[in-house]
């Protein structure tokens, strides 16, 4: 037996790549998108009462991930991307059927979109559902994954000056916590676990409308050496 489904909506997003968002939502409470509705979903009466509603599930599509051959095991990069493991035991973007849930925090109700952060959504996600978040039933208190039993440890993040006062300008043109999403992104350390740069090598991603770049300047730094428009 088979299913069809359809999007409700499409995610505007701070990523316009996969390369640096973040692994698990709420860990860049700085990264910001829009969910915008599509038709008969685009009016008041479907998101009537979210205003209540501090947190939202999201079930979207790994839409620049989808396979024709379903993958029974992946390398997830919380286990350094070269350790192999079940693909039901990981949250990898290869799904079997790409569907994966964030929950993100919920910061204003429109009645045709949904203002929302703490996201790790890349730009374009179609979006299947909206659940709102409960925290008596979602919150439980006694679970466990000894796989990843804590958030990743941050490196420190550092900026040339240059590359800091063209950060400060575009967040004003902006209107958005452009430093903040950076600093927290990059602190996850995005690169594969499995790599270790050299000072020259150079890294780059595209956050909203701009190209940043950084390197490693020393293990666990990285410091972020430009930020400019990206070219279309």
């Amino acid at each position: 037996m088979t299913y069809s489904v359809s999007p409700i909506g499409f995610v505007r997003s701070c990523f316009k790549e996969k390369f640096a968002i973040p692994r698990q939502p709420q860990l860049a409470p700085a990264a910001r998108g829009v969910l915008e509705l599509v038709a008969p979903f685009d009016q008041g009466d479907a998101v009537q009462g979210l205003e209540h509603v501090s947190h939202v599930w999201l079930l979207f599509v790994f839409h620049q991930a989808l396979e024709d051959k379903p993958r029974l095991k992946v390398r997830p990069p919380r286990l350094g991307g070269n350790k192999s493991m079940g693909v039901f035991a990981t949250r990898a973007t290869h799904r079997p059927n790409g569907i994966g849930q964030s929950v993100v925090k919920l910061d204003m109700v429109e009645p045709n979109r949904l203002h929302i952060s703490g996201i790790d959504l890349l730009d374009g996600t179609p979006i299947l559902d909206i659940k709102p978040y409960v925290p008596y039933a979602d919150m439980i208190h006694a679970a466990s994954n000894s796989m990843a039993s804590a958030a990743p440890v941050l490196i420190p993040v550092e900026w040339a000056e240059t590359a800091l006062h063209e950060a400060h300008g575009h967040a004003l043109r902006l209107q958005e916590p452009l430093v903040a999403l950076v600093e927290q992104c990059l602190a996850q350390d995005p690169r594969p676990a499995y790599q270790t740069p050299t000072p020259q090598r150079e890294y780059g991603a595209q956050f909203w409308d701009l190209d940043v770049r950084w390197h490693y300047p020393e293990p666990g730094v990285i410091r972020v050496i430009e930020v400019v428009l990206a070219e279309h």
